[in-house]
């Protein structure tokens, strides 16, 4: 079990061996847990914290070919990755991480090699976004828009779009694909709750060439 800031630890899972990690580990902190499961037949880490956490771990599984291993999520609260796969929350999300059956389900990623499990947010670095963003071949939008979302889905194609209006506007009108591309000007992006360290004039997110595994 991976525990990442101060995300508390449910009771089912206080027996389970635990490494700790910052509330968004980095490369170093997954050598302990990786040396755990390479120990073990059929490998299965649990990470108990938020999204940005549950992310960085499938991007180290994926970085360095281990996509086999099972992966569960404990969060304390709902997320947009909760929403995302249908997963509970604290004392039941421990209990399906323990008895869970591991799923494959599609794999997305950014062009610079980030998995995402819970929703991208894209805004401009003006007032709007401004650009042109297609899902596969059907153009999203073009022009100025408030913003962009994100997600990835359980099933294929593997991920949806759509501009980011507020909700009473008529809320979202989503575009499934397997691959969204962003070209702008200046860009804004946040990756389940992490911001990119500066803007970007070109972003693709789409599926990765292996399916990855999740308990639920």
């Amino acid at each position: 079990m991976l525990k990442c800031g101060e995300t508390p630890v449910p009771l089912a899972l206080t027996r389970v061996t635990a490494v700790s990690a910052p509330a968004l580990p980095e490369k170093d902190d997954f050598e302990s847990v990786f040396a755990n499961l390479e120990a073990v037949e059929d490998p299965r880490l649990i990470v108990v914290g938020g999204d940005a956490a549950f992310a960085a771990t499938l991007t180290r599984l994926m970085r360095t070919d281990r996509l086999a291993v099972e992966l569960a999520y404990v969060p304390e609260k709902r997320t947009p990755a909760t929403e995302a796969y249908g997963l509970r929350t604290g004392s039941k999300a421990a209990a399906e991480a323990l008895q869970g059956t591991a799923r494959s389900i599609p794999l997305i990623r950014d062009d610079a090699g980030i998995a995402l499990v819970g929703r991208a947010l894209v805004e401009g670095d003006g007032p709007d976004l401004v650009g042109e963003a297609y899902v596969d071949d059907t153009r999203l939008f073009s022009g100025s828009v408030p913003g962009l979302r994100i997600e990835p889905t359980p099933t294929l194609p593997g991920l949806r779009a759509a501009v980011d209006r507020p909700r009473w506007f008529g809320g979202y009108r989503w575009l499934e694909g397997r691959a969204v591309q962003l070209g702008s000007p200046g860009a804004l992006l946040m990756r389940d709750g992490v911001a990119n360290s500066r803007a970007v004039k070109r972003s693709t997110f789409y599926r990765h060439d292996q399916d990855w595994l999740l308990v639920r």
